[in-house]
């Protein structure tokens, strides 16, 4: 039976992801799995929830990774009584692979107490790693790569995240850092404890290993990840506490991984057609700060470049003004557009970084509508820096995300869901800025079919 055939049915899975580009990642996992589902910007209302259609998994893209414990506590005390509401047996907290955190900003801690109030089952597993993108978890100790790089860091001597601007990661040890953030006796379960789940005949130790961790544990639970093949097992862990009461899980998409590779009467699931070339001009607008980022708008030679300066785009109108005519100019030629913030001298405030993001957001919606004003409706925008992507998908006027493919480990590319019909259907790249590979903005415009 495949996806179209499926009647309607309550969703079981859920996610809410602390930045937009992590909740995009996480959606193209879930719907990879075959579940139908739906990235909404916000609490869906009933209007949109009924233009989405049967849905299997609901996802809700959100901000709280920039929010202080204050802000997130409202946030997502609206998000978890909607989806208790909505009957939801996983709830997952997506949080980024690299758990940057802080306890006063995008507290990973806070938002576990906030959401476990809706999820009654003691248990919180988090999961830490993901391998498919170069991330690890080892004894509690967290490991990721850096770009596409093939080095592995310590996450605290992360050549970008142990010097992240606004919340630097100084601690490898997740029971540590999360303690900080006020969740402290986190029971770790070493990689090394797993039971083999080979073939058939290994399942009733799993089940009964399973059975055995739940009943011993009572709060949070760390699980290592350091391979594939260990998210059967904790993807069947997480289902069987699902199945006692509503669970909160935290992690990166690896979350939504584990359970895909433990589904119950899993859909068949179709492999999506690989993004073409596209057919007019693509914008793209950067607005990260990260050497990965700074190497991609180095390497692509499809763009026409446009550098910001960002004071003067902070404060003063007109620039910005002049800045989105440019590039609606460029566009309207024809000719592929990447606009990217100068890099600063020192390292910029979080309270410099989210205006910067607001500002380049702002200016992606104006170049969008000033695009067309002059005749040329995009198909196809990309986003590169995690706040400036969940600003800009505020400014665009979005309420919904469908899948359409991955473009790279951890960067897909969405079909934008909108009342608007100059950005309904829009083809709509968010990217983290530690995401792709040097190349990327060019496979965007070139497409990889």
């Amino acid at each position: 039976m495949n996806g179209g055939e499926r009647g309607p049915a309550a969703p079981r899975v859920a996610w809410y992801g602390d930045d937009f580009t992590g909740a995009t990642d996480t959606l193209a996992e879930v719907s990879r799995a075959g579940l139908r589902s739906l990235l909404f910007l916000g609490v869906p209302t009933a209007e949109q929830l009924r233009r989405a259609g049967p849905l299997d998994a609901i996802g809700i893209a959100g901000a709280a990774r920039a929010m202080a414990p204050s802000e997130m506590q409202t946030e997502l005390g609206g998000v978890g009584r909607f989806l208790a509401g909505a009957g939801i047996r996983v709830l997952h907290y997506k949080c980024c692979s690299t758990f940057d955190s802080a306890p006063h900003v995008g507290s990973i801690g806070a938002a576990v107490r906030e959401l476990r109030r809706h999820m009654p089952n003691p248990l919180v597993p988090i999961v830490g790693g993901q391998p498919s993108i170069g991330r690890y978890c080892s004894f509690a100790q967290l490991f990721a790569r850096a770009g596409s790089a093939p080095d592995i860091h310590r996450i605290d001597r992360h050549p970008v995240m142990s010097a992240h601007p606004v919340t630097p990661m100084h601690e490898a040890d997740l029971r540590l850092h999360l303690a900080a953030q006020g969740l402290p006796a986190i029971r770790s379960v070493p990689h090394t404890a797993y039971p083999r789940l080979r073939q058939a005949s290994d399942a009733p130790a799993v089940e009964d290993w399973i059975d055995r961790t739940i009943e011993s544990a009572d709060g949070p639970l760390l699980l290592d990840l350091v391979d594939d093949e260990q998210l059967a097992v904790i993807g069947r862990l997480i289902w069987r506490a699902a199945s006692r009461l509503p669970v909160l899980a935290v992690g990166p998409s690896s979350v939504q991984q584990a359970l895909a590779r433990a589904l119950p009467d899993a859909p068949a699931s179709a492999a999506p057609a690989p993004l073409p070339a596209a057919r007019g001009p693509v914008l793209v607008v950067a607005g990260s700060l990260s050497p990965v980022t700074a190497r991609q708008i180095a390497a692509c030679r499809h763009y026409t470049r446009q550098p910001l300066r960002v004071e003067r785009l902070l404060a003063d109108a007109a620039y910005a003004a002049e800045q989105a005519r440019q590039a609606a100019a460029t566009l309207a030629q024809g000719r592929n557009v990447l606009v990217h913030t100068d890099r600063p001298a020192q390292a910029p405030s979080a309270e410099h970084t989210a205006a910067t993001a607001r500002a380049t957001a702002r200016l992606a919606a104006a170049i969008v509508q000033g695009s067309a004003q002059a005749g040329t409706r995009l198909g196809r925008v990309g986003i590169a820096g995690g706040d400036t992507s969940s600003q800009a998908t505020l400014a665009l006027g979005l309420w919904g995300l469908a899948f359409r493919c991955v473009l790279a480990p951890g960067v897909a590319v969405s079909i934008a869901r909108s009342d608007d019909p100059l950005t309904d259907g829009l083809e709509l790249m968010l990217k983290g800025g530690q995401m792709g590979g040097d190349l990327l903005f060019d496979d965007l415009a070139l497409g990889m079919g």
